[in-house]
């Protein structure tokens, strides 16, 4: 039997009720057999990287455990994204659901089809501060420990004060 292994999974939507649809992607994870002791980030805002001419973001992170490759993970995000109708109308501009392998234990992977650590992360606040609310002591692979690199980012959020 394979070990379980700790995974973060980014999550972001702005099209198609954006907050309804993080939920709902929390809760299929939360709720798969291949996933176990699943937690999310509460939930922010935030402007959109690409095309300016877009809805803000739904964001958050999400941590469990899996006994899945990283592979096999990835197809699983790929899926629920699918199940809700995933709609990419341009390279990073708004999106009905996106699931992003962010970090796979201490796992460094690059494939084709998959970059872990996740490659924009360390750019990125709406991922470095819901990432924050879950593991505020998590070694990043630069060496730096997470509260240690936001001295580097600056926080642009609004967090949403729903509980799911």
């Amino acid at each position: 039997m394979k070990p379980w292994v700790d995974v973060y999974i980014g999550l972001g939507s702005n099209l198609h009720q954006p907050l309804e649809q993080a939920q709902q992607a929390i809760k299929a994870l939360s709720q798969h057999r291949h996933l176990s002791n699943v937690t999310a980030s509460p939930l922010y805002s935030s402007k959109p990287v690409g095309p300016q001419d877009q809805p803000d973001y739904i964001n958050g992170v999400v941590c469990c455990q899996t006994q899945l490759g990283p592979h096999d993970l990835l197809d699983l995000l790929q899926s629920i994204e699918q199940a809700q109708g995933r709609e990419r109308k341009r390279h990073w501009g708004e999106r009905t659901l996106d699931l992003d392998l962010l970090l796979y234990g201490e796992a460094q992977i690059r494939t084709p089809r998959l970059t872990v650590p996740h490659a924009f992360m360390l750019e990125r606040s709406f991922v470095l501060y819901p990432l924050k609310d879950l593991a505020p002591d998590l070694l990043l692979s630069n060496g730096l420990s997470l509260s240690e690199h936001l001295t580097s980012v600056p926080f642009d959020l609004t967090i949403l004060p729903i509980g799911i």
